[in-house]
């Protein structure tokens, strides 16, 4: 395709289409480009007075510039033209760090300049001498003109995971077509031919539903080698490293085209026979990494005539049968295997390639033999083979084109705008979608096969909308964000943000966790019950065999992580969803966990560290709550049940908001945690639901506030929660605030019982408080006390 217009106009064009530019990249042929370096003569060459190894020179450098360049090659002389790096210029010399060009003494002579070797520009690897150049080109002239260097250009696409025809070169430029109506120019292959019948291998394929169509060809005196500069550079920039000839053309050609090819070592085919077939299940094969691998019944394999496994069809090679050094005779591979039986191998055996990556999403069928024409003239050309047999072509069923009945009213109507009938015929024809069948109310689209997200009415519309261009429809001038959706009044995204925030200051860290787990979890922990298990049919592993029904493991597993690399002063949390299953429902359940662990804070000089408590985890829960709901939610101290030693559950309207505890020391040990501690899991969905938007602040009272502080002996099952319920039922209007600020368990109280020391916080919006006032409230709090909670008030 000829292109005359920039880069970032081509990005745009690309981006409106749907295929999204994230980002383009000047990929350079040398690093640095030899920008700074230019061609010069040497004019003069003496040697240097104080170095038996150096010699000082002038060279001119252009626009009648003469620098004195001191060399310590000892190959310079005069009337050479050599390369030299200017003063200011950056070298990024071949396996060394770069530096730049300065001007500098060097034994007592000026030195302005350097004339370069190959490696010390990244041209090559030779350091016996500085290059000296064949060339008539005049001096200042740009050395990368000389080498005829240049930069490629690299979109990066953000593709969707239905664009699998646009993971190619030649599929991006489709889409190009289409959007600057320029045509595709497609690689010659017109000089194919065979060029004798020397080696003939026989392809038999068995299941033909998991390989509709299989094309190959043999080639013989292959010379085996290292690609051209031009090859290599090409594949650089797209982030390949070069191998050998033949393996980086099977590359070149499959970004080129989209469809992968496979290149088999043709004299170790036994019996010349190719058998594409399923093999038993549990049946081994040792893959290009030296990994062996038990195969399923349904992995599709290219085997040999005696059904000896060459290669995971479509997913990854053998380590026997692959192109090497040694290979002099090929069989080229260039085939179409079903999505499906490729996605499930390359899922069981966890290998992602380029060539699973586009036979999982759907390749062209229809493109088989091009490739392999393509390939083949390339491996003739750049490895001086010779094509030894005809192309075999099995397509027993051909895939037919999809056929799409598309009507005007629904392109108008879901596009939101009338569209000319030429033009849509137009923009479908660009996309190489025939049109049949044409009237008055609709057509018959004929889709080519290599789209094969393009199957509904609604994805010929999309694609007549995505060319006709989303900047092109106008928005109504009374539409309003109501129209286009409907905001929610409390945003979860906003308040898990503002949460997040919170945390963040208070010292926490946000991690993000798996939420597949290990089923031995639920094998000790009571509250988990084996039975609601979301089970993974097509696990991972099998520590990653379920979904988690707690997040509790997930934070320890993190906890222990950091544990074991000397970070034991731990503050976490995540948001996180936790999952059941029962009966035919299952359960996704949104959470908020938190873990503290070590230390409140580092060591200081200023001030003495402590281990963190229950009481600073529970403090950074109420926050949170306080934060969202703006009041404090009922206590209840729950009985030791797992995953806890001791735990608070915080609840509202008889629902359990938040669980905080101590973590038993037999759950800790189950990943590996020696250290105390605590944890709290928040149920986010039901928070969110008590999250009031609509707090209303007053004016600070001017009237003082008056504190009394009591002492209670009560018994030790009675909570803090209980006393601050009674408290504020019996006075609502002047009690402010309750605070216990000492709690004394010991041999000076009797048994079973406990000492809080507390303060009550009193104040009048409307009037400073009496004595008299004060006392009588003070003296109904204590009646209560003793009366309801059979406390001992201490005077």
């Amino acid at each position: 395709m000829d292109l005359s217009e920039s880069p970032e106009t081509i990005s745009k064009s690309l981006t409106d289409t749907g295929l999204e530019v994230e980002g383009l990249e000047v990929v350079e042929q040398v690093e640095g480009g030899l920008s700074g370096l230019v061609i010069g003569e040497v004019l003069t060459c003496e040697k240097h007075p104080d170095a038996d190894k150096l010699k000082i020179t002038t060279v001119a450098i252009g626009n009648g510039v003469v620098s004195p360049i001191v060399c310590g090659a000892p190959n310079v002389a005069v009337g050479q033209k050599v390369i030299v790096a200017t003063v200011g210029a950056t070298l990024y010399p071949k396996g060394s760090d770069s530096f730049k060009i300065k001007k500098a003494k060097i034994r007592g002579e000026v030195s302005e300049g350097m004339i370069c070797a190959e490696d010390e520009i990244g041209l090559g690897n030779s350091h016996d001498g500085i290059m000296v150049l064949d060339t008539k080109l005049p001096n200042g002239t740009p050395a990368a003109s000389h080498f005829n260097l240049e930069n490629d250009i690299v979109f990066e696409i953000g593709l969707t995971p239905n664009r699998a025809d646009a993971a190619s070169h030649i599929g991006v430029a489709r889409d190009l077509k289409a959007a600057l109506n320029k045509p595709v120019k497609w690689p010659s292959i017109d000089t194919y031919k065979k060029d004798n019948d020397n080696l003939s291998i026989e392809v038999i394929v068995e299941n033909t539903i998991a390989c509709p169509r299989y094309s190959g060809v043999t080639l013989t005196n292959v010379s085996v080698g290292e690609s051209p500069d031009w090859l290599k550079h090409r594949l650089k920039a797209i982030g390949l490293a070069p191998i050998n000839n033949v393996v980086d053309i099977t590359n070149y050609v499959l970004h080129e085209t989209g469809q992968p090819l496979h290149a088999f070592d043709a004299d170790k085919i036994t019996g010349n026979k190719v058998l594409v077939k399923t093999l038993n299940e549990g049946a081994t094969f040792t893959t290009l990494d030296e990994k062996e691998r038990k195969l399923k019944a349904t992995d599709l394999m290219i085997c040999d005539g005696k059904e000896k496994g060459m290669c995971i069809a479509g997913v990854f090679g053998g380590i026997n049968s692959g192109v090497t050094s040694d290979t002099k005779n090929i069989f080229l591979e260039s085939a179409y295997f079903s999505p499906d039986y490729v996605r499930k191998t390359a899922q069981y055996h966890q290998l992602k390639t380029d060539a699973s990556f586009r036979f999982e999403r759907g390749t062209d069928p229809e493109i088989t033999v091009y490739a392999l024409k393509r390939a083949a003239l390339l491996i003739k050309e750049l490895a001086g083979a010779q094509v030894s047999s005809e192309i075999t072509d099995l397509y027993p069923t051909p895939i037919e084109n999809f056929n799409v009945l598309v009507k005007y009213k629904n392109i108008d109507r879901l596009i939101g705008k009338a569209i000319l009938k030429d033009k849509i015929h137009s923009i479908l024809e660009s996309l190489d979608i025939a049109i049949q069948d044409n009237k008055e109310v609709g057509f018959t689209a004929i889709v080519p096969t290599y789209r094969v997200d393009v199957q509904r009415e609604a994805d010929i519309i999309e694609e007549i909308l995505r060319i006709y261009g989303f900047n092109n429809i106008d928005l109504s001038d009374n539409m309003g964000t109501d129209y286009l959706a409907n905001f929610p009044v409390i945003d979860k995204d906003k308040l898990q943000v503002k949460v997040t925030n919170t945390l963040t200051a208070k010292g926490y860290y946000e991690v993000i966790t798996n939420s597949l787990t290990k089923p031995s979890y639920s094998e000790s922990d009571s509250s988990i019950d084996e039975k609601n298990n979301v089970v993974i049919l097509n696990k991972l592993s099998e520590d990653l065999g379920v979904m988690r029904q707690s997040m509790v493991y997930s934070l320890l597993e993190v906890a222990a992580h950091n544990i074991n690399r000397k970070q034991t002063d731990l503050k976490l949390f995540e948001f996180g969803k936790t999952y059941r299953h029962s009966g035919e429902k299952y359960n996704e359940s949104p959470r908020l966990a938190m873990l503290i662990s070590g230390n409140i804070k580092g060591e200081h000089w200023s001030s003495k560290t402590r281990k963190v408590e229950f009481y600073d985890l529970s403090g950074a829960v109420n926050m949170v709550i306080g934060k969202l709901t703006g009041k404090e939610l009922s206590s209840k101290v729950t009985q030791k049940s797992d995953p806890f030693d001791y735990a608070l559950s915080l609840e509202a309207n008889g629902k359990v908001i938040a669980t905080v505890g101590k973590v038993s020391a037999s759950i800790c040990r189950k990943t590996g945690v020696k250290q105390e501690i605590f944890y709290a899991d928040i149920d986010w969905g039901l928070l969110l639901k008590l999250t009031n938007n609509n707090i209303v602040f007053e004016e600070v009272s001017k009237f003082p506030e008056v504190k009394r502080d009591l002492s209670l002996v009560i018994d030790k099952g009675i909570t803090f929660d209980q006393i601050h319920t009674l408290a504020t039922s019996l006075e609502r209007k002047y009690l402010k605030a309750i605070n216990v600020f000492d709690v004394y368990e010991g041999d000076k109280i009797d048994a079973g019982k406990k000492a809080y020391a507390m303060s009550f916080t009193l104040q009048d919006k409307e009037k400073t408080l009496t004595d008299k006032v004060i006392d009588k409230t003070m003296s109904k709090l204590m009646t209560s006390f003793e009366n309801d909670l059979g406390a001992i008030i201490r005077k």
